[in-house]
C-alpha cells in the first residue's frame, strides 16, 4: 500500500478529490444535505485542502482555514469507509502539523463530531466549550497547541 498526501490552496484537482470523499462520507453515509456540505463556496476557494491517496486513489481528506492569526480551523475531516482503521486520519494530522510552521500556525482548532472525539483525544487535542450541533450532528470544540 503506497500512501501519498498532497495539498492545494483553493480549487483544483485536489479539491475535487476532497469534495468527492466529503460527499461520499458526509452526504452519503451521514445524511448531511449537500447544501450544508457546500454551504460557502468562498470558504472552498480560500481553504487549504489536504488529501491522502492510497495507491493513487483518494482515500481521506481534511481542509484548513486560518480564521485567526496563527490558528488553523480544521474542517471536513473524512476517510472513505473501506480505508478506515489504517491510520490515514493520523497521517493527515501529522501532515497538517508539518505544514503549520510554514504558514506560521501555532494552534489547531476544530469542531469534532462526538463519535470521533476519542480519535482527537489520541492526537492530543483538548475539549473546550459546550456540545453543539452542526448539520444535525453533535460536535464539541477541540484545540491543540503546536510546539
Amino acid at each position: 500500500m503506497t500512501i501519498e498526501i498532497k495539498h492545494q490552496l483553493g480549487l483544483g484537482v485536489i479539491h475535487d478529490d476532497a469534495l468527492n470523499i466529503r460527499t461520499t462520507v458526509f452526504v452519503g453515509e451521514q445524511g448531511v444535505s449537500l447544501a450544508d456540505e457546500m454551504n460557502n463556496p468562498l470558504t472552498e476557494k480560500k481553504a487549504l485542502h489536504i488529501v491522502a491517496y492510497v495507491n493513487d486513489q483518494p482515500a481521506a481528506t481534511a481542509r484548513v482555514i486560518e480564521e485567526n492569526t496563527g490558528v488553523w480551523h480544521v474542517q471536513r475531516v473524512a476517510t472513505l469507509y473501506d480505508m478506515r482503521g489504517q491510520g490515514l486520519g493520523s497521517q493527515l494530522f501529522d501532515y497538517i502539523e508539518s505544514l503549520a510552521p510554514i504558514y506560521h500556525i501555532h494552534t489547531l482548532d476544530l469542531g469534532a463530531q462526538i463519535q470521533a472525539r476519542k480519535f482527537y483525544d489520541q492526537l492530543n487535542f483538548h475539549t473546550y466549550g459546550s456540545e453543539f450541533f452542526e448539520a444535525g450532528i453533535a460536535h464539541i470544540g477541540m484545540k491543540k497547541e503546536l510546539k
